[in-house]
């Protein structure tokens, strides 16, 4: 409760009345939370939230469901995905496509699952889609070690799993203030955010709640009004400076850093990890000897406008016709993050 002469988080946000900001959620919960809280309903015309690439799936390269086709078709192998990726759409078909046709997909809560797939299934050949940021990937490194643990020789990982902050530098322009995502900088630390003020970049990291968001929001335009670079910390029950030095120091022992292809944002130096040479038996492009495989999106798709902040979902011709969820034409209407499936779900515009 508010004391005597405190103003609010929702009272800065509702009063702002200052010059244009654009606020971009780089994660994808924050933007259906925020649709799901009515935040939205909160702005005043001159506050556009924009979504970001903060969604993994979302920014999972065509040609990455491709290569997990042919590796189910042509190399008749196991692949054990999340849920999401299932329905991506390829340059031919998706994952769901390849199933129809006897593909095996299985689907997986955790690598670990596949790991246990793997070892109860010693007469196949299973791979996991390793997807994600600084917040899953950890966990697919722990996959390949326990794998080895078990002398499992059928299990491996086809990757692409991405690091946020080259993202943030490409989309540097993009938007006035980065929403940073909590989970992400739980395991990053703070450092980055805070060196990207220098190239002046803003931004404040929160969490996920109604109070989170609404505070993140009010600190972005106060800062705002300073008129210089800024960088706030406000999600600090889980957030620290140095982060999870344990996850990183794994990430590193296992990864190396390496060049990858975000949808919409294009091939972005040192953004992406693969698996070390040490581990090269566990990295399924060399196990498999894949070709490179350059993907086709739907022309009709503006998934990479989205994720650029170039364009609101609902400026897509295709949007709420021909892409819907029950029948997605790109990852943003797939996966439960995107948010062109968030502005399905909550009817959403601009500031609905």
């Amino acid at each position: 409760m508010a004391g005597a002469g405190t103003v609010t988080a929702r009272e800065i946000i509702t009063s702002y009345d200052g010059p244009k900001l654009r606020i971009m959620e780089v994660c994808g919960t924050h933007t259906h939370e925020i649709f799901r809280l009515g935040i939205r309903k909160l702005l005043p015309e001159q506050i556009e939230l924009i979504s970001g690439p903060g969604c993994p799936v979302c920014v999972t390269q065509v040609g990455f469901i491709d290569e997990a086709v042919l590796l189910a078709l042509d190399h008749h192998a196991t692949v054990c995905t999340f849920g999401d990726l299932v329905r991506v759409p390829g340059t031919e078909m998706s994952l769901a496509g390849a199933r129809a046709k006897g593909a095996r997909v299985q689907v997986v809560y955790s690598p670990l699952d596949a790991v246990d797939y793997a070892a109860g299934h010693p007469e196949e050949q299973v791979v996991f889609l390793s997807v994600g940021f600084e917040t899953t990937t950890p966990a697919s490194c722990l996959a390949v070690e326990q794998a080895m643990e078990r002398g499992l020789t059928n299990f491996s990982l086809l990757t692409a799993n991405k690091t946020m902050p080259s993202a943030y530098q490409a989309l540097k322009g993009s938007a006035d203030v980065f929403l940073y995502p909590g989970h992400v900088n739980a395991i990053t630390g703070t450092a980055v955010c805070e060196a990207l003020t220098e190239q002046g970049v803003s931004g404040v990291v929160t969490g996920f709640t109604a109070a989170e968001i609404l505070t993140a929001l009010a600190l972005a335009i106060k800062k705002s009004r300073e008129g210089k670079p800024f960088f706030v910390n406000a999600y600090p029950r889980v957030v620290t400076r140095e982060g999870s030095v344990e996850a990183r120091t794994l990430m590193d022992r296992l990864l190396e850093p390496c060049d990858t292809e975000w949808r919409g944002l294009g091939v972005i130096p040192g953004s992406g990890v693969r698996l070390r040479e040490a581990y090269a038996a566990y990295d399924a492009r060399k196990k498999f000897a894949l070709p490179e495989i350059r993907g086709r999106g739907n022309p009709a798709c503006r998934c990479g406008d989205v994720l650029q902040g170039k364009c609101r979902p609902c400026d897509c011709k295709v949007f709420g016709t021909g892409c819907t969820p029950e029948h997605p034409v790109g990852a943003c209407m797939v996966s439960n993050e995107g948010a062109c499936s968030a502005y399905y779900q909550y009817g959403g515009d601009n500031n609905a």
